[in-house]
């Protein structure tokens, strides 16, 4: 499968520093995206903690977190399906742990999304309020659950989600890294198809701007780094009251490089 990806991150309208991070590793079809969260207790140091981790963990090819797992995972995962769940409870273990020992740093947290292809199958790990969309065919499927007590209201019809959009609770989590030594990790797998569009996103971005909107940029704007572009500036035009980060990732089958290579070179002029 063939890869054409971009991350952008943009501090939006209102807030004066950015706790997002991101990473693409494209040698390895890894996408990762972190909101920190704890304000002066450094959510910019847990999301670039996040990040890091992650991907130093992918990348070693290890198969044990050194973190006790409590629960069995499925036995018809994928390796990589499992490694990627073991990076992301590493990455909490270590990033709790960093936060006791340094009292300024008390209460940092993050979000992650993160999403891995080989072949054809992709991974992805989640926890928090950050999201993952998958557009195919014209349509745009949310990937991940939002880890968030209005979410849980909703699927509770405790409210309904127009009330969840209003509601001023809606940056409370039921979950982060780095809040416990322990989290529960949502984990699924995902085959991809030639044309498929991938979208990683902080929730700067959908809380500006509505699913069709996400869907209908993504189908018009079909450079990768275009698109980021586009979705934060309509973000921002929405008001921008949070940081802004995406990855979009477009793929491909073999037989398509040469038109790869040609979105690869305007991808580089357009950057």
């Amino acid at each position: 499968m063939q890869i054409v990806s971009s991350g952008l991150s943009d501090v939006g309208r209102v807030r004066t520093n950015n706790e997002d991070s991101h990473r693409i590793v494209e040698s390895l079809g890894l996408f990762i995206l972190s909101d920190g969260m704890g304000g002066e207790a450094h959510g910019e140091v847990a999301s670039a903690m996040a990040v890091d981790l992650i991907t130093k963990y992918c990348e070693s090819e290890k198969e044990d977190s050194g973190v006790t797992v409590l629960e069995a995972a499925p036995e018809n995962w994928s390796s990589q399906t499992r490694r990627l769940r073991n990076a992301v409870r590493q990455a909490n273990y270590l990033i709790y742990q960093a936060a006791q020992k340094n009292p300024e740093q008390r209460g940092m947290g993050a979000t992650v999304t993160t999403a891995w292809l080989k072949d054809s199958l992709l991974s992805i790990a989640h926890v928090g309020d950050s999201r993952a969309y998958l557009l195919r065919s014209g349509n745009l499927q949310q990937l991940t659950n939002d880890h968030s007590l209005v979410a849980e209201q909703v699927r509770r019809g405790l409210i309904t989600p127009q009330q969840a959009e209003e509601s001023e609770m809606q940056s409370v989590l039921l979950r982060a890294l780095g809040a416990h030594p322990e989290v529960e990790i949502d984990v699924d797998e995902v085959e991809i198809y030639p044309r498929d569009v991938l979208l990683l996103c902080s929730d700067g971005l959908t809380r500006m701007i509505t699913e069709p909107e996400i869907a209908g940029t993504l189908q018009a704007e079909t450079v990768p780094s275009a698109a980021a572009e586009k979705l934060i500036t309509l973000a921002n035009e929405s008001g921008g009251v949070d940081n802004i980060t995406v990855i979009v990732a477009r793929f491909e089958d073999d037989a398509s490089k040469g038109w790869f290579s040609w979105m690869r070179r305007g991808s580089a002029k357009k950057d």
